[in-house]
């Protein structure tokens, strides 16, 4: 063939057309490993979210426990379970979401996991510190003024006992022996 012929040179541009589509199909190949694998991230960060969930929950429930006992401290914790509730419906929410945004929400999932957690430990810190709190500044002195009213139960008994009878005859040594 000569490169003069228009055969020749529609050789060619279908030599190069073929190429194109060799091309193009290694690209999508290759763009399907990538969502693959970005799928399977997606995945196994789910399931380290999900252990997280049950954390907050089980926090919540313990917040409300404490809730029940301590009327004054109440409020406070409401307000925490109320934030934990909240916290919990953005994961679910972001999680959902990891799966329909698979590609670009990766790093940024990792990031959000990440503060949710810090969100969780610091909680129950604060849930702890709570309780510890309250047995300092509730339960224990409760505790001693129940020991000094009981103080001064006795005391009072023995104040307004009735006076002791005058001995006023003499015994004999046996009924002096107690025995």
């Amino acid at each position: 063939m000569n490169a003069n012929e228009p055969q020749f040179w529609m050789m060619i541009a279908s030599i190069i057309i073929a190429v194109c589509f060799i091309a193009m199909a290694v690209a999508m190949i290759a763009i399907a490993i990538i969502v693959r694998r970005v799928i399977g991230t997606v995945n196994r960060l789910e399931e380290k979210v999900e252990p997280l969930i049950a954390k907050v929950n089980a926090i919540g429930v313990q917040s409300q426990e404490i809730s029940v006992h301590f009327t004054e401290v109440s409020s406070n914790l409401s307000t925490a379970t109320k934030y934990l509730a909240e916290s919990t419906e953005l994961i679910r929410e972001e999680v959902s979401d990891l799966r329909q945004l698979v590609g670009s929400t990766a790093l940024v999932a990792r990031d959000k996991v990440e503060m949710v957690s810090d969100t969780i430990d610091r909680t129950h810190t604060q849930v702890v510190d709570t309780t510890e709190f309250v047995q300092r500044k509730i339960v224990e002195p409760a505790r001693e003024i129940a020991a000094v009213m009981a103080g001064i139960k006795k005391g009072l008994e023995v104040l307004f006992a009735p006076a002791p009878k005058q001995i006023d005859r003499v015994y004999v040594e046996d009924e002096l022996f107690i025995g």
